[in-house]
């Protein structure tokens, strides 16, 4: 019974998956990856095999939230989990912080679904050398305007998206993973 209700109040559920979903991430309160990527991990249940997610994120400057989590995501980024186990098995660094390692599991696709990161302050070279697509955040937010944009299905110039202005206000499935 508490599965049930689970699914009735905590999850948005969809009729079709997610083809291409755009995420934004407020500049006053996303300011790494770290917490940033609620936009994957609330989203992945809903995004359909090979979608886009698209991470609208003006005010990321960094990707850990303290110097040790920073650095050990850029040494070895959102790569997945079996490159992960691999790294914790055979570096002392990530095996003694399991919470890292965790998120860097949490944070990827798996290779299910792409993930480009618009970051604010964030270079190509260090999106893309975390695992992450680079997407130019200024001519993002021109296509993709968080203030024109409305919660859920848009058409922008008949492109469809799903948008999400706050991934920490809900999860999002697909109907059908649970039948």
């Amino acid at each position: 019974m508490a599965s049930d209700l689970s699914l009735k109040v905590n999850f948005e559920m969809l009729d079709q998956p997610i083809q291409k979903a755009v995420v934004y991430l407020d500049s006053h309160e996303f300011h790494s990856t770290w917490l940033g990527n609620k936009a994957v991990y609330r989203t992945r249940m809903a995004l359909a095999d090979k979608a886009e997610l698209i991470v609208l994120a003006p005010g990321v400057k960094e990707f850990g939230e303290d110097p040790t989590i920073d650095r050990l995501i850029r040494k070895y980024g959102y790569r997945g989990t079996p490159a992960t186990l691999a790294a914790v098995e055979k570096n002392s660094d990530l095996a003694s912080d399991l919470s890292a390692a965790a998120h860097l599991i949490h944070g990827s696709s798996e290779g299910r679904f792409g993930i480009t990161w618009c970051p604010g302050f964030l270079s190509r070279e260090e999106i893309e050398g975390v695992g992450f697509a680079y997407g130019d955040l200024n001519k993002m937010l021109t296509r993709y305007s968080p203030d024109q944009l409305r919660h859920g299905n848009n058409n922008v110039g008949g492109e469809h998206v799903f948008f999400i202005a706050n991934p920490g206000l809900g999860l999002w499935a697909y109907r059908g993973r649970f039948q």
